[in-house]
C-alpha cells in the first residue's frame, strides 16, 4: 500500500481519540524506552514523547511517506522505516504501544507471543485494533470487488476479518502477563462532508483495492463503493452522517520473572 497522510489525517480527531484513550490507560511504569509501532504520522508519537518526556522514544513504520510525515511531526523521536512485520528489535522496551497497525499484519497467534517477547519484564504491552470489518462500511467494499468488471484484479483482497474477539487474545497473552486489561468501545462518529465514510476508508482499508486498480477502472471502482456506502450511511437532519466504530483495547503487563 502507498499511504496517504494527508488522506488519514483528514479525519485526525476522530483517529486520534482511541489513540489516546489508549495511552492514558497505560500504567504509569517510568519507561525509559519506548517503541510505537505503526507510528504512522507521528501524531500519536508526539503525545508519548510528551507523557514520557525522559524516554527515549522510537517510531517504527512501514511507509516512507509517512516516516516523513512523522519526521516533522516528532523530530525529536528517533524513526525506524521498516516493516512491522519484520520487526526484529536487537533490545527490549518498557513500553510497546501500537494503534491501528497490527491488525494489517497475518497470523496474529504468532504475532503477539513475539511482540510480547519485546517487551522488558514488568513492562507494557498496548495495542489498538479496529473491529469494524463486519459493518457496512468494510462489507461493502468486498461486495464492490466481487460484483465489477475489476473482480479478477481484487478478489484475492476480500479476505476474513484480520482481527479476532477479545478472548482470543486474553488466551494468547495470559501465559506471559501478569495483568491483561481487554475491552471494546463502539465510538458513534458524526462525520461532515459529502459521503464522508467513503472518504473515511479511503484513507485505511479502501486504499488496498485502489492502489490495484488503475485510470478509469479505479475511478469507476471509488465510485461504485461509493454509491453503496452513501446509501448504508444517510445523513441525518442536520446534515451529518454518523458512523458507529468499534475499537479492541489491550492492555497487558509481561511477567517479570
Amino acid at each position: 500500500m502507498v499511504w496517504d497522510p494527508q488522506q488519514y489525517l483528514k479525519f485526525s480527531g476522530h483517529r486520534l481519540r482511541p489513540a489516546v484513550d489508549l495511552l492514558m490507560r497505560i500504567p504509569d511504569v517510568g519507561p525509559r524506552t519506548v517503541a510505537d509501532l505503526g507510528a504512522g504520522a507521528g501524531n500519536v508519537t508526539k503525545l508519548i514523547r510528551e507523557r514520557w518526556p525522559s524516554a527515549a522514544v522510537t517510531g517504527v513504520e512501514g511507509s516512507a511517506e509517512m516516516v516523513a510525515a512523522g519526521r516533522k511531526a516528532a523530530p525529536d523521536v528517533e524513526w525506524s522505516h521498516e516493516d512491522l512485520g519484520h520487526w526484529r528489535p536487537a533490545r527490549q522496551y518498557d513500553v510497546v504501544y501500537s494503534n491501528a497497525a497490527l491488525h494489517w499484519l497475518p497470523n496474529h497467534a504468532a504475532l503477539f507471543p513475539s511482540i510480547m517477547e519485546k517487551v522488558a519484564p514488568g513492562g507494557m504491552l498496548a495495542v489498538q485494533m479496529p473491529r469494524n470489518f463486519l459493518a457496512p462500511s468494510h462489507v461493502l467494499i468486498g461486495e464492490t470487488a466481487l460484483n465489477g468488471p475489476w473482480r479478477s484484479k481484487v478478489e484475492h483482497l476480500v479476505t476474513p476479518p484480520p482481527v479476532e474477539g477479545p478472548a482470543f487474545y486474553h488466551d494468547l497473552l495470559a501465559p506471559l502477563a501478569q495483568n491483561i486489561d481487554i475491552w471494546e468501545t463502539e465510538y458513534l462518529q458524526v462525520l461532515e462532508g459529502d459521503n464522508p465514510v467513503k472518504e473515511w476508508t479511503k484513507g485505511t482499508w479502501l486504499t488496498r483495492y485502489l492502489d490495484v486498480l488503475e485510470g478509469d477502472e479505479k475511478a469507476a471502482f471509488e465510485a461504485a463503493y461509493g454509491e453503496r456506502v452513501a446509501k448504508a450511511y444517510p445523513k441525518n437532519a442536520a446534515g451529518q452522517t454518523l458512523f458507529p466504530f468499534r475499537r479492541l483495547f489491550i492492555v497487558a503487563q509481561r511477567n517479570k520473572g
